[in-house]
């Protein structure tokens, strides 16, 4: 499915970062030499420019940097990132350009010069306002590394942050938890994130699962609902089921991955949907700097676009629109579906109303179950 407005978004994966937190999986290397992190910035841009001639006739209206820690970078090195995007895509001028950073490597001069370059929109990993959580998760950052981050960063004119949190994270208890949710709404970032933590194979804390201290199943759900009912006080919709925003202040690319709405992906580990093709760049640091820079493509058939459409715009609050499912897909959303939501619908797990399907503030907790279930159970 393409875009009928030709627009594109755009994934930058910085793949850095001072130490591997204990719970994180995502594909990052610590200890990187200066050498090496500039030859793959070269490999980066390579990689970049090669779509010139592939993207005649769209707009790049979000580009977004993540990692690791993208902060990392010198700005010099930032600035040869957006010349190869500058030369290569058509960006909007109202396009919203973020980084995700880590507190510990950031002050207001860097800050500055990030505004100067062209980003608008910082997202911040915090996870907790709590020292002793902080040391528990393996972050490099303190408390006072974060508030005087943020401090920074609105000093150097940045008015939409978005802040990272999460729960049911080791020697947490349910009060640590809202004191941390309190101390964030008193800064009023424009967007929040509250993910549970989830304890991945390969990682230390999989290692060590059974010593870990973890707030209970009641404790975490208590949090997530908890969290749920006091942003929504303070004016901070739930629009995604970990995500919560002030009125307009949305990820703008993040919905895109939602909605299924096309990007490209850089850097490796890389994912892209584009041209109604998945592909993905490999893991492997040295074999992306040699420029190997697609490691699996994938064209997707009729039955994983009807699965991938209903996982994603599922954990979306607007969640399934049934006529946009019908034009799509040529068949009704109903008879696909109806009989495996049943009983979704009778638990007050799920909702259709309006000529939408979407999560109840219950389901969305338990929505990667129901949605196995009814991809399992659907008639197609």
């Amino acid at each position: 499915m393409i875009n009928d407005k030709k627009t594109l978004g755009i994934y930058v994966h910085i793949p850095f970062c001072i130490k591997k937190c204990d719970y994180c999986d995502f594909c990052s290397f610590p200890c990187v030499s200066d050498g090496k992190k500039e030859l793959y910035i070269d490999a980066l841009c390579r990689h970049i420019r090669s779509y010139k001639e592939k993207c005649v006739g769209y707009t790049v209206d979000t580009v977004y940097f993540g990692g690791g820690t993208p902060t990392l970078l010198k700005i010099s090195q930032f600035k040869k990132i957006f010349e190869a995007l500058k030369e290569t895509f058509e960006i909007a001028d109202v396009a919203e350009i973020t980084t995700e950073c880590n507190p510990a490597t950031v002050d207001l001069e860097y800050f500055k010069e990030m505004r100067n370059l062209g980003f608008n929109r910082l997202s911040i990993g915090c996870q907790t306002l709590n020292d002793n959580e902080l040391k528990a998760l393996g972050r490099v950052h303190t408390t006072d590394d974060f508030l005087s981050a943020f401090a920074d960063a609105r000093r150097a004119g940045f008015d939409n942050i978005s802040v990272d949190l999460m729960f049911g994270i080791p020697e947490q208890t349910e009060e640590s938890f809202k004191n941390t949710l309190d101390g964030i709404l008193e800064l009023s970032p424009e967007h929040i994130s509250a993910y549970g933590l989830i304890i991945e194979a390969g990682t230390p804390f999989f290692d060590n699962r059974e010593k870990l201290v973890l707030p209970d199943e009641d404790s975490e759900y208590t949090m997530y609902v908890g969290a749920v009912k006091r942003l929504a006080e303070q004016g901070y919709a739930r629009y995604e089921i970990s995500n919560f925003a002030k009125v307009g202040r949305e990820s703008r690319h993040n919905l895109k991955y939602w909605r299924r709405e096309e990007y490209l992906g850089f850097g490796v580990s890389a994912h892209s949907f584009f041209k109604d093709e998945r592909f993905e760049a490999g893991t492997e640091l040295d074999r992306y700097i040699r420029g190997e820079f697609i490691s699996q493509k994938e064209l997707i058939c009729e039955n994983e676009a009807v699965n991938e459409y209903v996982m994603l715009k599922m954990r979306l609050a607007e969640g399934v629109d049934e006529s946009e499912f019908k034009q799509l897909f040529g068949k009704s959303f109903d008879n696909v579906f109806g009989r495996a939501l049943d009983r979704f619908i009778r638990a007050d797990l799920v909702i259709r109303e309006g000529g939408r399907c979407r999560f109840t503030d219950s389901g969305l907790y338990v929505s990667n179950y129901v949605l196995s279930e009814i991809l399992e159970f659907r008639n197609f």
